[in-house]
C-alpha cells in the first residue's frame, strides 16, 4: 500500500507520501496504457490532500485507524484517477476485475495497491486474469482473498502467470489454492495457464473443497492425458456441474476416456466444450458414452477432433436424449457420410429448437443431403447453417437450398463456401434466401461458379434482401465455371429440373 508503507507514525511525512502516490501513478499508468489526467505530481498531491482530509476526520483519535484510513483512501482515488472504480468495475459492483489493459507482470506493491479494494468490500465475482502473479504478489493476493472467499462465487484465474519459470509458477497456484480453500464456489476458471499434471495438483486445495461448483473451464492448459487423469482424482463431485469447457488441450484418446468418467457424473450439464482436444474415434465414443447419462445439453462444441465415421455413430445415439439443444457446433470432426447422417437424423428427432449448427469440414457429399433437409425441416428456429467446406455438390446444394426456403424464416447466416458449387447450386442458395429479411450473410466463395452465375446469384438477392449478404468471393474460380455461360441446358430451365428431380422425402 503506497501510503502505509511511508507511514509509521500519524501524522504522516505527507510530502513523501505524494511523492511516492505520483510514482506509483506513473508505474500503474505504463503497465495499463491508462493515460493520467494532468502532470502526475500535481495529482499525487491533490490525492494525497484528500486522502488526509479523509483520515483526519474518520480517525475517531486513533493514529492506527488513521493511518488505515489514510492508505486505503490514497490507493482508491489513484485507482480511480486511472480508470479502475473502487467497485473493481464500474458495471457491476459486485465484481472485482483486474484483466483490463495491458498484461502486467505484479510485483508486491503493485499487488499490494491493486488489490486494496478487497480489503473493505465484500465481492461475489473476481477476476485476475491478464495479470501475471509472482511469489510475492501472490502471497499478497492470497491474503486479500481469504477476507472475501466467504463471499466469493465466480472466480477467474485465467491467464495468471505468463511469463513465470514452472517453479514459482507452481507456487502461485498453490498459494492461491490454499487462500481460497474451504469457499463454497459457483464458477472456476482456470484457462490459458501451462498446467499440465504438476498445475492441476497444485490447485488440488481448491479443486477438492468444492462440492456445488456449477461451472469450471480448463481451456488451453496443456492437459494430457496424466492431468485429465488428476482432474479426475481431484475433482470428485461433479453432479452440480452446468458447464464444463476444455479446448485446446492435447487430451487425446486416454485423457477423454478419463475426463468421460467426470462428464458421466455431471448430469446437469447445459454447456460443453471438448474441441480441439486430439481426440480420435475412441475417445469420441468413450465421450459420447458419457453424454448420454444426461439429457440437458443446450450448447455442445466438439470442433476440431478426429471423430471419424465411427464417432459419428456413437455421438448420434447420445444426442437423442438431448432435445433441448440450441447451439451444436460440430465441424471438422471428419464424421463423412456414414457418421454425419446419425448425427443430423438425432438432431431432426423429436421437438427441436436449435439455433445454430456448425458442420463444416466433415467430408459429407450428396448422400447426407436428404439428412440435412430433414434436420433443416425439423428446426424451425434455426439462424445459423454453416456447411462449409464439404462436397455437397449442386444437387446436395439444392436440396438443402429447398428445406431452407421452405423451413427457416428465421435464417441469418448460410455457409455453402467450398463445396463444389456451379452456377446451379448457387443460385438455389440465393433464391433460398432471398426472402428472408432477416438474413444477413451467404457464403459461397471457393466454389467455381462463373462471372454469368454470379451476376444471376446478384440479381436474385437485389430482388429480395439486398446484394449486402453475399459474402466474399475471392477464393471463387469463375474459369472453372466458365463453360455454363454458352448454352441453356444449366440455365433456368436445367434448375428447375434439379428442383423437380429431388425428393425431400
Amino acid at each position: 500500500m503506497a501510503a502505509a508503507s511511508v507511514v509509521a507514525d500519524w501524522p504522516p511525512k505527507r510530502d513523501a507520501t505524494a511523492q511516492l502516490v505520483a510514482t506509483n501513478l506513473t508505474s500503474l499508468a505504463f503497465f495499463w496504457k491508462a493515460p493520467i489526467d494532468g502532470d502526475a505530481k500535481e495529482l499525487g498531491s491533490r490525492i494525497e490532500e484528500s486522502a488526509f482530509q479523509v483520515a483526519s476526520s474518520g480517525d475517531g483519535g486513533d493514529p492506527v485507524a488513521a493511518v488505515k484510513i489514510y492508505a486505503r483512501e490514497a490507493s482508491r482515488m489513484m485507482l480511480e484517477a486511472l480508470g479502475f472504480a473502487m467497485a473493481g468495475t464500474v458495471k457491476d459492483e459486485q465484481c472485482f476485475d483486474i484483466s483490463a489493459g495491458q498484461r502486467a507482470f505484479l510485483t508486491k506493491e503493485l499487488a499490494e495497491e491493486l488489490l486494496l479494494p478487497l480489503e473493505t468490500s465484500r465481492y461475489s465475482r473476481i477476476c485476475f486474469s491478464n495479470k501475471s502473479f509472482g511469489r510475492d504478489a501472490a502471497v499478497v493476493a492470497g491474503r486479500f482473498l481469504s477476507k472475501v472467499k466467504s463471499s466469493l462465487q465466480d472466480v477467474d484465474f485465467s491467464d495468471i502467470v505468463a511469463g513465470r519459470p514452472e517453479d514459482e509458477a507452481l507456487e502461485v497456484m498453490r498459494t492461491l489454492a490454499l487462500a481460497l480453500e474451504g469457499s463454497k464456489l459457483r464458477s472456476l476458471n482456470l484457462s490459458d495457464n501451462a498446467l499440465g499434471e504438476k498445475g492441476v495438483r497444485a490447485f488440488a486445495p481448491l479443486l477438492k473443497s468444492q462440492e456445488s461448483l456449477e461451472e469450471l473451464s480448463f481451456m488451453n492448459n496443456g492437459i494430457s492425458k496424466e492431468a485429465a487423469r488428476a482432474i479426475c482424482d481431484i475433482v470428485t463431485t461433479g453432479s452440480s456441474l452446468k458447464l464444463l469447457h476444455f479446448h485446446n488441450n492435447m487430451t487425446g484418446d486416454q485423457g477423454a476416456r478419463s475426463l468421460a468418467k467426470l462428464v458421466e457424473k455431471a448430469i446437469q450439464l447445459e454447456n460443453f466444450r471438448f474441441s480441439s482436444t486430439r481426440v480420435g474415434e475412441e475417445g469420441a465414443v468413450a465421450l459420447a458414452s458419457a453424454i448420454a447419462g444426461g439429457s440437458k445439453l443446450k450448447v455442445l462444441d466438439l470442433r476440431d477432433n478426429m471423430y471419424g465415421p465411427g464417432g459419428g455413430v456413437a455421438l448420434g445415439k447420445a444426442l437423442r436424449q438431448h432435445g433441448g439443444l440450441t447451439h451444436v457446433y460440430l465441424s471438422d470432426l471428419s464424421l463423412e457420410d456414414a457418421g454425419s447422417t446419425p448425427v443430423l437424423e438425432a438432431l431432426a428427432s423429436g421437438t427441436r429448437s436449435i439455433k445454430v449448427l456448425e458442420f463444416g469440414n466433415n467430408e459429407i457429399t450428396q448422400s447426407s443431403a436428404k439428412a440435412l433437409a430433414a434436420f433443416i425441416a425439423a428446426n424451425k428456429e434455426l439462424a445459423k447453417l454453416n456447411l462449409s467446406e464439404n462436397e455437397l455438390g449442386d444437387k446436395g446444394a439444392v436440396m438443402v437450398s429447398a428445406a431452407v426456403k421452405a423451413s427457416c424464416s428465421k435464417l441469418e447466416e448460410l455457409d455453402l463456401s467450398s463445396n463444389s458449387l456451379s452456377r446451379v447450386g448457387a443460385l438455389a442458395a440465393a433464391e433460398a434466401v432471398a426472402g428472408k429479411p432477416g438474413f444477413k450473410l451467404l457464403g459461397i466463395d471457393g466454389n467455381r461458379i462463373s462471372s454469368f452465375g454470379l451476376d444471376e446469384v446478384r440479381s436474385v438477392l437485389k430482388s429480395g434482401v439486398g446484394i449486402s449478404v453475399l459474402g466474399p468471393l475471392e477464393d471463387n474460380d469463375e474459369e472453372a465455371g466458365g463453360d455454363e455461360e454458352d448454352g441453356n441446358e444449366d440455365g433456368e430451365d436445367g434448375l428447375e429440373e434439379e428442383l423437380k428431380g429431388l425428393s425431400l422425402k
